[in-house]
């Protein structure tokens, strides 16, 4: 690939960069007159759409080094990318400003509703009514699911209802028995994921040697070193600039009174939507085997990974965590989890079942703006 073609590819690097130094030159500026609607509105969608950006450039160099380095080093570099991500963002709302315990626990049930409902439910309804039915590998989404499920249940459900933590942060020793298991159920998945079991997650009756061949052809025709690079250059400024978002977000919901699970909201769309987008396309063009290890993937990852991360940055900031899901929250997470598991006890996929999934999405937005 020649300079110019490169430069063409990423013309998104500069915007980045030149937002990053606007904001670290005058940010008292830009972050002073959020009183007025209009001005909170402008940078609130300036900071949002240039951290987003930033956030799919990282998710495709991601993709390209997962090519060019194979398995397992590819899977594992774009799970650390994504979870890097989603960490970054949950740890910075949740630094700033006045201590918000529930901040982690609305940011990862809103990634698990935006997920397992909003993009399942579009890619199935968008797959069925271009394909009627698709298909794909039914071992590795129980697989997936099989993890989803207990790690969900007892990091989210099962908090609500210990004497300790029904209204406050888990004790010490259930953070860490919790963090301990989660990181090493994570690392036996990926294990399987990426040695023993590689079957399972791709279409049935396709060769592992003839998915290898697909993914090579997808190959950029840059390096893994430019890849490398553009991935850091890119991950700079979602550093820098999440840090940024985090004060009108912080500002509407602890000044404006807004609902505070849209502090969570808007962090779980940054984390969804970069490899989200991706998925759906892929459930378009009949690929929905791609679609499913995404989707799974991207929440069982934020369970076994992102939950651990933010105990263990809440317990050395000394900002508690609170995980538990209360009344609403908790029966449409129950719920969510429940319809996966009927939705994927077929190896066949319809629109019905999307419509579905998208029903319970507009049911967890209802419930946001008016619990």
């Amino acid at each position: 690939m020649g300079r110019r073609s490169l430069w063409r590819t990423e013309w998104f690097l500069p915007v980045s960069l030149v937002t990053c130094v606007i904001f670290l030159a005058v940010p008292e500026v830009l972050l002073s007159g959020l009183e007025s609607m209009g001005w909170l509105a402008v940078v609130f969608a300036w900071l949002f759409l240039v951290v987003l950006g930033s956030a799919v450039a990282v998710v495709r160099h991601a993709e390209h080094l997962a090519h060019h380095l194979g398995e397992p080093r590819g899977t594992l570099i774009l799970t650390l990318a994504v979870t890097s991500i989603e960490v970054m963002s949950v740890s910075a709302v949740m630094l700033h400003g006045a201590n918000n315990p529930t901040l982690a626990r609305d940011t990862l049930f809103s990634v698990t509703m935006i997920v397992l409902n909003g993009m399942v439910g579009l890619s199935l309804l968008l797959g069925g009514l271009k394909h009627s039915e698709q298909s794909y590998n039914l071992q590795g989404a129980n697989a997936y699911l099989g993890l989803i499920i207990p790690l969900g249940v007892l990091s989210m459900v099962l908090p609500s209802f210990t004497r300790d933590a029904a209204d406050s942060p888990l004790r010490f020793s259930h953070q860490l028995f919790l963090a301990i298991f989660a990181l090493l159920l994570y690392a036996t998945f990926l294990f399987l994921q990426t040695r023993r079991l590689k079957g399972y997650f791709v279409p049935d009756g396709m060769p592992l040697r003839v998915e290898a061949t697909a993914a090579r052809t997808q190959t950029p025709s840059h390096g893994p070193l430019i890849s490398a690079l553009l991935l850091v250059a890119y991950m700079l400024p979602v550093v820098f600039l999440v840090d940024r978002l985090a004060v009108p977000v912080d500002y509407v919901v602890e000044t404006l009174g807004a609902p505070a699970a849209l502090g969570g909201l808007a962090m779980a769309m940054l984390v969804a939507m970069p490899e989200g987008m991706g998925a759906i396309r892929a459930a378009n063009r009949n690929e929905l085997q791609r679609a499913v290890n995404v989707f799974m993937g991207s929440v069982l990852s934020t369970i076994g990974l992102t939950i651990p991360a933010i105990l263990i940055i809440g317990g050395l900031t000394d900002h508690p965590v609170m995980l538990g899901l209360r009344h609403t929250d908790l029966v449409l997470f129950v719920l969510t989890l429940f319809l996966c598991m009927v939705t994927f006890s077929s190896r066949r996929t319809h629109l019905l079942q999307g419509a579905v999934h998208l029903m319970l999405f507009a049911c967890f937005v209802f419930f946001v703006f008016a619990p």
